[in-house]
């Protein structure tokens, strides 16, 4: 699936056409990978201590998935997508650099140094190649994956990942401003983006939770915990992908919806996004609509609905609350969808140059 990520720049021009590109590579490699987080998130969404079927047992896989197996997936087909075997297997080793350096969910760090990993070592194959002895080709490809892939994993602990978190740090803090001045709704122009580059954990759980379980303590609910976990705008997104999305899209979409919004898993439509960058408009227009909604109507949960569905927003909302709660809800899916919709409609004639691009692209691959 990956060689129909929209790659070329489809007669874009400018930073249009960068930020397109930028966005379907980071898509590539994430796509690919869905079927490892459905998994996860039908065992979070099943076995976690708020899901559906509780078990402590089985819902000791969910930590370890996310943490370590999602990431380091990522980093292997982005090092994959860079210079084949060689670059999957440095982009996995470098990726644990990364994950152990840090205490978050490594999405974006894998993003990152997976392909740049891949990158380095087939620079360092273009010099080597051609001087290698006869006889020694796989000693010396072994040895120079390894040192490589041992001084890329030390990067990504000491440089990459920190760096990533700090990025996080960042956003939680300006998400942390935007709350603590009252301006609730504008919050979402940092959460909304910070979602798409898989950071809503780290700014759900370490910066809106802490200050959310606060505020439910002493009022029995906060509007906290709907600021990120809100699936509406996930939902408007996916509908509009549905009707009017690229149409080697538009078959995933009915499948994706279900998983986000009945699963709770929020992670699922991220990469419909990153193919249209733009569409981020429409996500954090419906987040926005939905955050006034919930502070117009005066509603709150009472702790964090994990996973996000409509079922665990149900579940956390207190008795006098649910109006306002699927209103808000329901509000921000159709100001999403409405936005997202205009947006492919207006960019349909770029999505059928990028389709040829990224079929004319499946075909080199499959030529080599």
């Amino acid at each position: 699936m990956a060689n129909f990520i929209p790659t070329g720049d489809g007669g874009h021009s400018g930073w249009r056409a960068s930020v397109q590109k930028i966005g379907g590579n980071l898509a590539g490699m994430v796509i690919p990978n869905i079927g490892a987080f459905i998994a996860w998130g039908l065992l979070t969404a099943l076995f976690i201590p708020t899901g559906w079927l509780p078990n402590e047992q089985l819902s000791s896989m969910v930590g370890p998935m996310i943490i370590n197996l999602l990431p380091i997936l990522i980093g292997y087909t982005g090092g994959r997508l860079v210079h084949g075997q060689r670059g999957a297997v440095i982009g996995a080793v470098a990726t644990v650099g990364v994950i152990v350096g840090t205490s978050i969910p490594m999405f974006l760090g894998a993003m990152l140094i997976g392909p740049l990993a891949a990158w380095i070592l087939k620079k360092i194959d273009s010099v080597l190649d051609p001087v290698t002895p006869p006889g020694f080709e796989m000693l010396i490809g072994n040895f120079s994956l390894g040192i490589t892939g041992m001084l890329m994993a030390i990067l990504g602990y000491l440089g990459i990942g920190p760096a990533v978190n700090s990025i996080s740090d960042v956003l939680g803090g300006g998400v942390k401003v935007l709350v603590d001045t009252g301006f609730l709704p504008l919050a979402s122009i940092l959460i909304e983006p910070a979602k798409i580059l898989f950071l809503n954990n780290a700014i759900n759980f370490g910066v809106l939770a802490p200050i959310g379980a606060v505020e439910a303590e002493a009022t029995g609910k906060s509007i906290m915990f709907m600021l990120e976990s809100n699936p509406g705008p996930g939902l408007g997104i996916l509908l509009a992908f549905w009707l009017a999305g690229p149409k080697i899209l538009r078959g995933s979409a009915p499948g994706a919806i279900v998983i986000h919004f009945l699963g709770g898993i929020h992670e699922i439509y991220f990469p419909y996004v990153l193919l249209k960058p733009i569409v981020v408009l429409a996500a954090i227009a419906g987040g926005a609509t939905g955050v006034a909604t919930f502070a117009a109507t005066g509603v709150g949960l009472v702790a964090t609905p994990s996973p996000g569905s409509i079922f665990a927003y149900m579940a956390m909302t207190p008795p006098g609350n649910h109006f306002g709660v699927l209103l808000g809800i329901l509000l921000s899916a159709a100001v999403s969808f409405v936005v997202a919709f205009f947006i492919l409609k207006a960019s349909k004639s770029d999505d059928a140059a990028d389709l040829d691009a990224a079929k004319a692209q499946s075909a080199a691959n499959k030529g080599k």
